[in-house]
Order: structure tokens, then sequence, then C-alpha cells
């Protein structure tokens, strides 16, 4: 199906990196960018002659013959992030299907890792292995290991590291039978490197430089648009030296463009230097996932990983069946103990796998809104591009790891079909449907201005499965994620196709709806897409 843009769409970049990227590279033929050039006078000729079907300034909705889709479906007032969404605009306006998502398009990736103390950082390195192919991996760097106290000597384990990526490289030729993107084994092993094995403020500063610290500033300074997504595992006295080391040697205003290219999430603030990060590197996007000063630790959202929800998706049981028994050498490595009470099971822990879930593209969120939610988690802004702990409603339970176990059933059936990916053939395995909302393809969250009182259509049709599987759909609002904050009746929820009335009460507020579409595979995979409506006066 092909879909072209019969009036001017209203252009809404957001956040920091809404920064087109050059549209030819070296490597790109030239008659890309040739390509290209026409689709923007095609676009340009097309809205000059259908002046009477834009979008106006104040976003009414296009006639019934301007239209993308049957039904009077309408399109969005796209909020569109990033070269690749701007070409997917002059791909339509030429009468080109999208491209969907790019290498190019991939989260830049670096790991901060503790790995060697507590098991649960090999548990996560292993399933980010088997999601390789969605980041652009740029480092996987081994910081003090084990939490403060927890080891009795300061020792850095980078072994540990490579000992998961040359497991990973012996089922990569396999993984990549069932997705492109897959990195060389020597590629990974080429970004690991070693940090400090002491930790915390005394050890930031003159003399204190590590690999680690150096491959950051490096990895951040490379001309690239998109930011660098730094996750960290354990503790963050690497980065704090690498910020450091930047402000020495550049300024302030030198650290403020460098700082403008991160975004960082934090697992538990485990060196106890976040708010020294904060007050020394001012403006840095920080997601710190930690339950509040004088709470129960295990309340943070990262727990949701392993504690509430079905915990029977976290036993030994489950880990043996779907992951260590069958499945080749990377899923025998994976450690079948860890801590997790009150979680019985003692098996499944992988607290520091929010980190990167956060920024993993499935078409739910967007990592410069924390507050939408994703399965990292939710978080509310609390002062300066500094977020915390927000909480979800599900079911009769509202706490902040609800907002990642809700989505357990979700990506544990992820993790089982990857692992399947390690040794299976592509025609024996499942593999996740691609949903369409209202004819666009790409993992884009789509935006829409409506009046107060008048009704969205919106719909899934096109969406398909790679395996010819039979598909569901389910349509819901996520009240937490919009200002609106209440929910909004959706007619037939799992139809193809739905329709909401805005509500009255609703002006100046917003509201987010999101499609799951799940396929009938074995095990039935999920994807979705999400729309965040803004309702007018």
């Amino acid at each position: 199906m092909q879909f072209k843009i019969s009036g001017a769409a209203k252009f809404v970049p957001r956040g920091p990196w809404s920064v087109s990227r050059a549209t030819s590279r070296g490597s790109r033929p030239v008659a890309r960018t040739l390509l290209v050039l026409l689709a923007c006078l095609v676009w340009t000729g097309t809205v000059a002659s259908t002046a009477s079907h834009t979008f106006r300034s104040d976003s009414d909705r296009l006639p019934r013959s301007a239209s993308l889709a049957r039904n009077d479906i309408q399109p969005p007032v796209m909020s569109l992030r990033g070269a690749q969404r701007r070409s997917n605009l002059l791909r339509l306006a030429a009468g080109l299907p999208n491209r969907g998502t790019t290498a190019d398009d991939r989260p830049r990736l670096l790991v901060l890792t503790d790995i060697g103390g507590d098991p649960d950082d090999q548990q996560s390195l292993a399933r980010l292995m088997l999601y390789a192919n969605e980041f652009e991996i740029e480092g996987l760097l081994a910081s003090a290991s084990g939490t403060p106290g927890e080891l009795k000597t300061r020792v850095v384990q980078t072994p540990l590291i490579r000992e998961i990526v040359e497991a990973y490289g012996q089922v990569r030729d396999n993984l990549a039978l069932h997705a492109d993107g897959y990195p060389t084994t020597q590629y990974l092993l080429d970004r690991v490197k070693t940090g400090n094995p002491n930790r915390g403020v005394g050890f930031i500063g003159a003399g204190h430089d590590t690999e680690a610290s150096r491959w950051i500033v490096a990895v951040v300074d490379r001309p690239d648009p998109r930011p660098v997504d730094i996750t960290i595992w354990g503790g963050q006295t690497d980065l704090a030296q690498a910020l450091w080391r930047v402000r020495e040697e550049r300024g302030r205003d030198g650290l403020a463009q460098f700082i403008a290219r991160i975004r960082v999430h934090d697992i538990a603030d485990q060196d106890g230097i976040a708010e020294w990060i904060r007050a020394q590197f001012p403006g840095l996007f920080y997601v710190l996932n930690m339950a509040p000063a004088g709470r129960d630790k295990r309340e943070a959202a990262f727990r949701g990983m392993y504690l509430g929800g079905d915990e029977s998706l976290t036993s030994r049981a489950w880990i043996d069946t779907h992951v260590r028994t069958g499945h080749g050498p990377l899923g025998a490595l994976y450690p079948p103990k860890t801590w997790t009470a009150p979680n019985p099971h003692s098996a499944l822990k992988e607290g520091d796998t929010p980190s990167w879930f956060y920024f993993l593209p499935l078409g739910l969120s967007d990592p410069d809104h924390p507050d939408w939610g994703s399965w990292g988690g939710r978080f509310s802004l609390a002062r300066d591009r500094l977020y915390r702990d927000a909480g979800d409603r599900v079911g009769d339970v509202t706490d902040a790891r609800a907002t990642v176990w809700r989505w357990r059933p979700a990506f544990q059936a992820d993790f089982q079909a990857r692992m399947d990916w390690c040794l299976k053939p592509v025609a024996q395995a499942n593999h996740p449907p691609t949903p369409v909302l209202n004819g666009d393809r790409t993992r884009n969250v789509l935006e829409y201005e409506i009046k107060a009182g008048e009704a969205l259509r919106l719909s899934a049709a096109g969406s398909f499965d790679p395996d010819g599987d039979r598909l569901s759909f389910r349509w819901f609002i996520y009240p937490e994620a919009g200002s609106y904050g209440h929910a909004v009746p959706i007619d037939n929820p799992i139809a193809a196709t739905v329709s909401l009335t805005v509500p009255a009460d609703a002006a100046d507020k917003t509201i987010h709806l999101v499609l799951e579409v799940t396929d009938n595979g074995a095990p039935p995979l999920t994807r979705y897409r999400r729309a965040v409506v803004h309702a007018r006066k």
C-alpha cells in the first residue's frame, strides 16, 4: 500500500535530537541524493498546488479527499525526529513507501557494568547480546566490580564481558539469519574497555583517567547527530571522570556542548555520586532509576524486572527451559542463581536490563520523554532534566515497579524467541510483527491535534507478520503518560480500526493511546505504536 501527502504537514520537532543529518554520505549512491532532491521538489509542488487541502496553522484535520486512508482516518500532526523521519516524509511525498528503520536510526549505546559481583550483570549482558542488532553498541565498559563493600578486593573483571561476547560470537551467524544488523564478534570485542577499580569522588580528577573514561570521550566526540545513550549498571565514576576531563580541557562551554550529546540512565546511584555529578556538570539528561530516600530500596522501578506481576516468568524452571538448556553457548552462560528476595525463585533478576530497555526501539516510547513509559519503566521530571521513578496503576497495584512488570509477559516472550534464534532455522522460530498505524510503518510516535469533543479514528490496517501468523490488536489508553490522566472509552478496542471521542474537559491536555499488535506464533510476540492526542479548545 502506498500513500501520498496531499497537504503540507505541520512539522513539530521535539527535543534536542531533532537535528537533520546530511542526506548523503560517502557510502550512499549519488542516485539516492538525487531522489531525495527530486522528492523535495515534488513535495514543494504538491503543497503549492493543494493549498486548499493543507493543515492550517490551527492544525485542523485534512478534508476527506486528502486523508491518508479510508474511513476518514486522519493523518497526524507529525512529530518527526531525526533524518529518517524527514526522509520518510520526502519519500511519501514522492509516492514511495517508507523505508522503515535503518542502521543509521539505531540508538547509540554505551554500557558501564560492575560485572563480577551480583551475577545479574551477566544475565543482563547475555540478554543484550540478543538485541545487539537493535543498537549501535559503542562500548561495553567494565567499572569497579560489585556494589561498595560486596567484594573483598577492588577489581575490574573485563574478562567476564569478553566471555559473554565470545559466546555470542558462536551463535551470531544464526542470529543474523533472523534479523539484520548483528555486529561481528570482533567489533564488540574492540569496544570492551576497562575502567577504574576504585569508586567515588576521591578517584575523580587529575591522574584518574582510565581506558573506559577516555573511550567515553572519544565516542561522544565522534561526529554523529544521534545522542549517546549511557546505561550505568554499576558505578558512575568513569563517566564522571570523562566529564571532568572534558571540563578541564574545554571549559564550561565545551562541557555544555559535550553534555548536550548524552542521555544517561543510571540504576541505583551505586557509587553514591549522582547528586555530585548533577551539581558539577549541570544540564545532563539523567534518569535516576532508584527508590526515594528513606524508602525500601526494593521499591525502585528497575526491581519490576523481577518483583511484582507474574513472577513465574522469572523462575529457575523458566530460564532452564527457555534460556539455559538447548539454546547454545550464550544461553548456557546465563547464571541460574541470584538474590531476588522477596521473589522466591532466586533465579532471574536482571536489575540492569531496564536501563537499556528504556532505549530499545519498539514503537512504544520516545527516550526524550521518560514520562511516557516503556519496557524500561516510567519516570517523572524532578528538576532540570533529572527524572525519578514514577508509578503506574495496574489492576489493584500502583507503584514504580509496575511500570516495568506490566510488560513482563511481552519482554519474556521476546527473550524466549530470540534465544530460539540462536540455534533454530528461520522457519522454526517466531519473529515479531510490524504494526502499521494510519499507514505509517515506522516506529515513530505519531501526534495529533484534535478539538475537544471531536472523534479520532485510528487504523492498524496493513500491519503484518513476517511468518504469516494471525494478528490480534489491543488499543488502550495510558492515563499516567498523558496530562489528561483519565481513561477514555475506545469503541471495540480489539478491532483493527478504532474511534475515540476526545472528552470536552480534555482541552489543552494530552491523551496517550497505545496499539499492541500480537501474533499467534510460539511464543506470541508483541510490538507497539503510540499516538499522542493533543486536545485543543
